[in-house]
């Protein structure tokens, strides 16, 4: 796919934050590092230098509390959405002015600015394009094998083939060990998603697809609506906070820094 000439379109970062999880309760409010750990997501994604601003999308009261206590911007958002991207393109309907919309897992305290402004700018530079994500390569096989790891496969231009949380592509002559092949073999998808408006709000209208529902993956259903995604792809992941381990973990990191 040949990039087009760049142009500069209005941006917004939303965190969809839903207040119930089922591993880690209440985890965005979680704060032993002295900050909730949505206030951690929000100062990272603020990082970003080409977006117009930030905002969290929540289900309640609470977090939007905890958020609007740090001076940050929220919004309320049904309770009834099954998804973050239902929770995106709710902000979405409410916000004509915006071109692009970046879905930022709200548990994602590390997340990169680099990430963030590289989704941005795929969909800038290949206006025929409505969706963009990231991928970064996968170099150990445990990575591979765990089905929490959503692999990703696509074309050399970027074009997404398939999501699948297998190891994939598989390899049939020869060897699966090789993680330091260059180019990588694997990647790993990234849970950051760019979605121009007037697609957002056509894809949160579109019933879960056949696929989706199999692979339990909200991005096979814009496959399966012969969509493009485009995919980039960075050196490391950022690393999302899913148990007490790893909240542990990061108000480790957060101490030693």
């Amino acid at each position: 796919m040949k990039p087009a000439l760049a142009i500069s379109l209005t941006s917004l970062v939303v965190i969809p934050a839903r207040l119930h999880s089922s591993r880690l309760p209440q985890k965005l409010l979680l704060a032993e590092t002295g900050k909730p750990l949505i206030q951690h997501t929000y100062e990272a994604a603020s990082l970003a230098t080409g977006v117009d601003g930030v905002v969290v999308a929540t289900d309640h009261s609470s977090i939007e509390t905890a958020v609007q206590s740090f001076g940050g911007e929220a919004v309320m958002t049904s309770p009834q959405c099954a998804s973050g991207t239902d929770r995106v393109a709710e902000v979405a309907r409410s916000r004509p002015d915006v071109d692009i919309f970046i879905n930022v897992q709200g548990d994602e305290p590390e997340i990169s600015a680099e990430a963030i402004d590289m989704v941005r700018r795929l969909l800038e530079a290949n206006p025929d394009v409505s969706m963009a994500t990231l991928a970064t390569p996968i170099r150990c096989e445990e990575k591979l094998r765990d089905p929490a790891c959503v692999k990703a496969v696509f074309a050399e231009s970027g074009r997404a083939l398939y999501f699948s949380r297998s190891p994939i592509p598989h390899v049939r002559d020869g060897s699966e060990t090789d993680f330091d092949r260059d180019p990588p073999l694997f990647f790993q998808h990234l849970g950051i998603y760019a979605y121009r408006r007037d697609f957002l709000l056509k894809l949160a209208t579109t019933p879960p697809s056949p696929l989706e529902q199999l692979e339990k993956l909200e991005q096979l259903r814009v496959l399966e609506m012969g969509e493009t995604i485009l995919v980039g792809t960075i050196a490391e992941p950022s690393i999302g906070i899913d148990t007490p381990a790893d909240y542990a973990a990061f108000v480790r990191k957060m101490g030693n820094c």
